[in-house]
């Protein structure tokens, strides 16, 4: 009987797992990627250079030194930050500092 308690425990725990990831999983629409993309375009911000061993993924939590730039658009909700990176904009959750989103 406790075997299957466990188990079921387990069973439980990681299916929760797998609802907070989808809760987490970012939606942003074709538009809202030109609003953004042209937003950008009009900024003049520095490039962040990785240091080695930080990776530019999603899920990935930037370091306190990036600076992060606001996006200041109404069509962009929920408010992102943003950071250039080889010429991709990389979408961050200011709140957490991960990467949410890489637009080409």
């Amino acid at each position: 009987m406790r075997s299957y308690l466990w188990h079921a425990i387990g069973g439980t725990m990681l299916l929760a797992g797998t609802g907070l990831a989808a809760a987490d999983t970012i939606i942003i629409t074709p538009e809202q990627e030109t609003v953004i993309h042209d937003y950008v375009g009009t900024q003049h911000v520095d490039p962040y250079v990785p240091e080695d061993g930080v990776d530019i993924t999603v899920g990935t939590a930037l370091p306190d030194t990036v600076e992060l730039h606001s996006i200041d658009v109404p069509d962009a909700q929920p408010v992102y930050s943003y950071v250039l990176v080889d010429g991709r904009t990389v979408l961050v959750d200011p709140a957490t500092r991960r990467i949410i989103k890489i637009i080409n």
